[in-house]
C-alpha cells in the first residue's frame, strides 16, 4: 500500500511512517518539520519569511505536486497541512483528492471542531477553552476562536471532515469533539511511540523535574502556571528537587536535555498525555499533567496508573509535585509503569497495525 502523510505535529506522522514501513508499506511524509522542532521528513516544504519566501514556497510546492499522485491513502495532519492561507490550501486538497485514493483527516490538535465544541457543547469538564460551563477569557484563548470560527480555515476543516473517508483522533479530547458529529467515520487510535524492551529505570538523590516552554503558547497550555508551581516547590526543597527549564528547542536538543529527568510537567488543561510526555514516558520519565479516568477508559487500561494527574490549578500542581518530592519511594514504580504503559498502548508497530486495519477496512 502507498501512503502519503501530509504535515507534521510532534513527530506523529514520521513515527507512524516508520511503523507502516515495518509492515511493508511505501510511505512518504511531506512536512516543514513542525517549524523549529525540525522533525524528519521525506519531502521538506519550509516557508521562508517575507513575500519572496512565500513565492519560493509556492514554487517548491507546485514543483512537487506530480510526486504526490497515485497513493492509496492520503492522511492530513490537520486542515492546515501547508504553510498557506486556507484559500490556497483548499485547491491543493482538491488536487490530492482527485489524484489519489482514500482520504483521512487527523484530529490531533488545534482545529475548528476542537474550538467550536469546547465553546458551545463543552463536552469536557475543562479544556483549553472552558472551565465547566465558563469560557476562558484572555487573548490566549480568544486568538484561536477568532482564527477558526466563521473563517476560511474553519470552513475548510468542515469540508474536509465531510469529504474524508475517515477521521482519526489521537487523544480522548479530540475523539469526544469529533465522534458525536461523525460517529460513522471517527476512530480513536493512540499516538505512535518507539519502545525499548531494555529501558533501565534509574533514580537520583534529588528529584529532577523538567518543563519545556513554548513561549507563544505558554499561557494557552498552562505551562506558565506549572512553571510557577515547580519553581516554588524547588525553592522550598532545594536539597530534594532540581528544576530544568527549556524554551523553544529543536526536537533533538529537547530530548537530550530531557533524558536525565525523573519528571516532565506538560499541558495543564489536558485529560491525556500528548506526544512529548508519551515520548518521555517511554524512557521511564513520569508525566505530571493529564491523566483523567477517561484517558484510561478509552485505552481499556484497568491496571496501570503511571500519570500523576493534576487539575488545572496552581495548587494542584504544587501539591502533586510536593508529594513526589516527599515520597521518593513512589518514583521507581511510577517509572516502570510509564514504560509498560507505552509498551501496551503506544508501541509504534502496534499503532501502525491499527492504522493499516483502518485504511484497509474503509
Amino acid at each position: 500500500m502507498r501512503v502519503l502523510l501530509m504535515g507534521e505535529y510532534s513527530n506523529v506522522h514520521w513515527t507512524l511512517a516508520e511503523g507502516l514501513r515495518k509492515q511493508g508499506h511505501q510511505v512518504t511524509v511531506v512536512s516543514n518539520g513542525d517549524f523549529w522542532k525540525d522533525y524528519p521528513r521525506d519531502i521538506s516544504l519550509v516557508r521562508r519569511p517575507g513575500h519572496l519566501g512565500g513565492m519560493w514556497y509556492m514554487a517548491q510546492l507546485y514543483a512537487r505536486l506530480p510526486l504526490l499522485r497515485g497513493y492509496d491513502v492520503v492522511q492530513f495532519i490537520n486542515p492546515m497541512f501547508l504553510e498557506l492561507r486556507a484559500e490556497r490550501v483548499e485547491p491543493i486538497y482538491q488536487y490530492l483528492k482527485r489524484h489519489n485514493g482514500q482520504l483521512f483527516l487527523g484530529a490531533y490538535g488545534m482545529d475548528y471542531y476542537w474550538v467550536h465544541e469546547n465553546i458551545t457543547r463543552m463536552p469536557l469538564r475543562y479544556s483549553d477553552f472552558n472551565f465547566g460551563h465558563t469560557l476562558r477569557t484572555g487573548p490566549e484563548a480568544e486568538v484561536y476562536i477568532k482564527d477558526w470560527i466563521d473563517t476560511a480555515k474553519g470552513r475548510l476543516n468542515q469540508l474536509m471532515a465531510r469529504e474524508c473517508q475517515g477521521i482519526i483522533a489521537g487523544l480522548y479530547e479530540y475523539w469526544t469533539c469529533y465522534h458525536p458529529l461523525f460517529a460513522d467515520k471517527t476512530t480513536f487510535i493512540p499516538y505512535p511511540i518507539h519502545c525499548r524492551d531494555d529501558q533501565p529505570v534509574s533514580t537520583h538523590d534529588r528529584l529532577r523535574v523538567f518543563i519545556g516552554i513554548n513561549r507563544e503558547r505558554s499561557a494557552y497550555k498552562g505551562t506558565d502556571i506549572m512553571l510557577r508551581a515547580a519553581q516554588d516547590v524547588a525553592r522550598r526543597y532545594p536539597d530534594r528537587m532540581q528544576l530544568t527549564v527549556a524554551e523553544n528547542l529543536p526536537f533533538s536538543e529537547y530530548t537530550s536535555r530531557l533524558a536525565d529527568s525523573d519528571v516532565l510537567l506538560d499541558q495543564l488543561y489536558s485529560y491525556t498525555p500528548s506526544m512529548n510526555p508519551l515520548e518521555a514516558m517511554a524512557h521511564g520519565i513520569i508525566c505530571v499533567g493529564g491523566g483523567e479516568p477517561e484517558n484510561y477508559e478509552i485505552l481499556g487500561e484497568k491496571e496501570l496508573r503511571p500519570i500523576v494527574n493534576v487539575q488545572p490549578t496552581y495548587d494542584s500542581v504544587y501539591e502533586e509535585l510536593e508529594k513526589l518530592v516527599n515520597h521518593p519511594e513512589r518514583i521507581a514504580p511510577l517509572k516502570r509503569q510509564s514504560i509498560e504503559y507505552i509498551r501496551r498502548h503506544h508501541d509504534y508497530i502496534k499503532v501502525a497495525k491499527q492504522y493499516e486495519k483502518l485504511y484497509c477496512g474503509r
